[in-house]
């Protein structure tokens, strides 16, 4: 995009979203389909909108700009927190934030955002109802246990426990096998190809392919990676500070999770993995550490068996490694 491009910052909340234009004109809107159509008229032609990624709240408007041909584009929060602060910003409006938002727009290189298909928005609506399952199965759980030690545990409070676990257990495998059904009819090859590689089983293999969108959101697997927050952060400066890299953990941390446990696994059998671990641990390293790489190497495994349309081979594991 060049600087004449017209670029409207947007601020969104649950009821309303300012917006501020190019020409520093501030408007308010329901976020409502009415104000949808209201933004519309006075947007200028050949607009851009930029808006933050506000979790729900700002889907409805960004679908409704794209079905109108309005070119979008969708920033992670954390860009712009990062900016304000380097603008050192004291003032903390809604019309504040929309304006900072355009400025961010203006000083650096945005991707537009082309929305997901229909399948994509179910899989991800399936995905968090998962995860929101599995929180509540391993709460009960430990709600049985916890009565249970007790000695003499309320028979009642415990066959309640036990229907309601029994009961979100049953929805999630419905969600699960809902999930398989939409990824299957869509990506079906990747998803066979994914598992072939050892240490990565069914469900990561299928929470990846929901989360990259079929691995087309990134250009490259070290971008992956970042969005998985598996990327170290190194903490070096001078001669006074050397702190210990860790990682980034900004990404999506159910995706982060997921190839963790997988790490286990893939270190007894996967070999280019388990070359890893041992080559970390015989330095001295942590074991958490030699983990956390392997969920890396994973990663890029799977990014370079998914761009390639081609099963994981081992003999081939040096061309897989994809950066």
């Amino acid at each position: 995009m060049d600087k004449s491009t017209k670029f409207s910052g947007i601020d969104i909340s649950k009821d309303v979203f300012d917006v501020m234009d190019m020409r520093d004109q501030h408007f308010i809107f329901q976020n409502s389909s009415k104000g949808f159509r209201e933004f519309k008229k006075v947007l200028a032609t050949d607009s851009v909108c930029v808006m933050e990624a506000t979790g729900y709240y700002h889907l409805k408007l960004a679908y409704f700009l794209l079905e109108n041909k309005i070119k979008v584009s969708i920033v992670n929060p954390l860009s712009i927190k990062r900016f304000v602060q380097m603008k050192l910003s004291k003032i903390k409006t809604d019309k504040a934030d929309a304006k900072m938002i355009r400025l961010y727009a203006q000083n650096n290189e945005l991707k537009l955002w082309k929305g997901n298909s229909k399948n994509q928005i179910e899989s991800l609506q399936v995905a968090r109802l998962l995860d929101v399952y599995t929180k509540q199965s391993t709460a009960l759980k430990n709600k049985v246990h916890g009565e249970q030690t007790l000695g003499n545990p309320s028979s009642i409070v415990v066959r309640s426990l036990k229907r309601g676990l029994k009961l979100i257990q049953q929805e999630k495998k419905l969600l699960e096998d809902r999930l398989t059904e939409l990824v299957k009819g869509e990506y079906a090859a990747m998803l066979t190809n994914l598992e072939s590689i050892p240490g990565l089983g069914r469900k990561t293999a299928t929470m990846l392919i929901v989360f990259t969108d079929g691995f087309n959101r990134f250009d490259s697997a070290a971008a992956l990676c970042s969005y998985s927050g598996i990327t170290p952060i190194i903490r070096k400066s001078g001669t006074s500070v050397n702190g210990r890299s860790r990682i980034s953990k900004m990404g999506n941390r159910k995706l982060r999770n997921l190839l963790f446990l997988c790490s286990f696994t893939a270190c007894v059998h996967n070999k280019a993995c388990s070359d890893i671990y041992q080559r970390i641990t015989n330095k001295g390293k942590s074991k958490k550490l030699a983990l956390i790489a392997v969920s890396n190497k994973l990663l890029k495994q799977a990014f370079a068996v998914a761009r390639s349309g081609m099963p994981y081979d081992e003999n081939y594991r040096s061309v897989l490694t994809v950066h």
